[in-house]
């Protein structure tokens, strides 16, 4: 296949529900503005902002430190998709996986492949937990606390295993579907989300005390005080990097290149900030102030459990919210992991294998130590993913500047490049030292860590081109 096979769409697969997962995507698939809006929306206003919105009361952010920071990580998280990611997607219209396979070699990408494809895994099963705290409520189940690690009972595995099957059958039947539904379902979503907001502030105005929003904001819920036991405090910074690389994997790490490969230009990547600003303002705002609400009236009751919160709130429609915003943040992430494991498989059906994937995820979703570790799990996957995203951007735009061959995996027909393994592993063990040895948080430790990949495999690509050069 050359560099740019079948760039109109005059061959290749034809079927309207093509995905394109070893060709670039022809102009006559191509998607409007509109499609991604509802995508990012969707993905980002979701269940699991109803478990993020209530992990940073219980690390005693201020209220100050929460809206500056989200305002500042949230716009940085929008540009690292308009610059980083979808200018490679749109003149590349390749999946990431296949991307990074012609740099890297089958080799090294199925291993990459397999450790992104068990990530989005563990986070879509985070997703679907989200979704079975409204089923608990439901049917009056045994739920999770918030330092549980196991499944709560045997209701619990029931909606589990049942919320993921349907979750994983929408994501089976490909990108098109997943934006349809989020397009659905997103509008409605929002308007659920504002509701949850107001209606804390009022139970909060009722029973507070307190006459002032802002009042009542810096001193009851957000006053910044000692986190609970077991949390990390956060400041300013944590929550501008959190906001900004809780999503890291998608911009810097560049898996969003699959989406955006449907995209007409690279300027749709601004859709991303329907996601951000509603779902990771808005909603992580209006879900803070029902855990707020909820310690309260009762302190010792920190049970994180988004369904039992938005029944409180807004009755049945809460639940109903809980479970689709579960589902349309679930749909596109089990989606990317299908793609991942079947970059592994190239002769098996996308559809099976998403299918199966989605039962994996429902697996991981039955634990719920990664849903009430939510924060520090987002944290742990962009790092994980991070310099692979380096390596994608150092290959397309700096390496042909400095005369050397990007895709230099597939030019030489090698199938593992050691400058991009290098920096991977050179990378992730330098990270996890920085964290272990106490020198860096997890939270703040991705930043450097691109750079020393982006540094390590420019330097060592340029050291075997030219030996191999010299060589011949």
């Amino acid at each position: 296949m050359n560099d740019r096979s079948d760039p109109e769409g005059t061959g290749g697969e034809r079927d309207a529900g093509a995905e394109y997962e070893r060709q670039p995507v022809p102009r006559r698939a191509l998607l409007g503005f509109r499609s991604f809006i509802g995508m990012y929306a969707g993905e980002h206003c979701a269940g699991t902002e109803l478990m993020i919105g209530p992990l940073f009361v219980a690390a005693g952010v201020g209220a100050v430190d929460l809206v500056g920071g989200l305002l500042l990580g949230n716009l940085l998280a929008v540009l690292s998709w308009l610059l980083l990611t979808a200018p490679i997607a749109t003149r590349r219209r390749l999946t990431m996986y296949h991307h990074l396979e012609r740099i890297c070699g089958k080799r090294l990408v199925t291993l990459y492949n397999l450790a992104n494809g068990v990530m989005f895994c563990c986070l879509a099963g985070a997703m679907i937990t989200v979704s079975a705290t409204a089923a608990g409520v439901l049917f009056d189940v045994d739920m999770p606390g918030l330092n549980d690690t196991m499944p709560a009972g045997p209701g619990w595995v029931v909606a589990v295993t049942l919320l993921g099957l349907a979750i994983a059958l929408v994501a089976a039947w490909g990108y098109r579907a997943v934006a349809r539904f989020a397009n659905i379902a997103a509008p409605w979503m929002v308007l659920v989300f504002i509701a949850f907001g107001l209606v804390g502030l009022r139970d909060f105005w009722e029973q507070g005390g307190t006459a002032g929003l802002w009042e009542l904001a810096v001193k009851r819920i957000w006053p910044g005080g000692d986190p609970l036991p077991g949390r990390v405090k956060f400041t300013f910074w944590h929550v501008t990097f959190f906001a900004w690389f809780c999503n890291m994997a998608m911009h810097i790490g560049m898996a969003d290149l699959s989406i955006f490969r449907f995209a007409r230009h690279s300027w749709y990547a601004l859709a991303s900030a329907s996601g951000m600003y509603i779902g990771h303002f808005l909603a992580w705002i209006a879900a803070s102030i029902l855990y707020a609400h909820q310690l309260f009236l009762d302190p010792a009751n920190t049970d994180v459990l988004p369904g039992p919160m938005a029944y409180r709130a807004c009755g049945a429609a809460g639940l109903v919210c809980v479970i689709i915003a579960g589902w349309t943040t679930a749909n596109p992430t089990i989606y990317r992991a299908g793609l991942a494991f079947q970059a592994i498989f190239p002769g098996t059906s996308r559809f099976k294998v998403t299918l199966a994937t989605g039962m994996v995820a429902t697996a991981a979703g039955l634990f719920p130590a990664i849903a009430m570790k939510l924060l520090d799990f987002v944290m742990l996957y962009g790092m994980l993913i991070m310099p692979m995203g380096a390596v994608i951007f150092v290959d397309f735009w700096v390496l042909p500047r400095l005369g050397m061959k990007r895709e230099y995996a597939f030019a030489a027909g090698s199938r593992w490049s050691w400058p991009a393994a290098l920096a991977w592993f050179g990378t992730l063990a330098a990270c996890a030292w920085l964290v272990l040895s106490g020198g860096l948080q997890i939270y703040f430790v991705s930043l450097p860590g691109w750079f020393v990949a982006a540094l390590v495999y420019l330097a060592c690509s340029r050291a075997m081109q030219r030996k191999e050069a010299g060589a011949r």
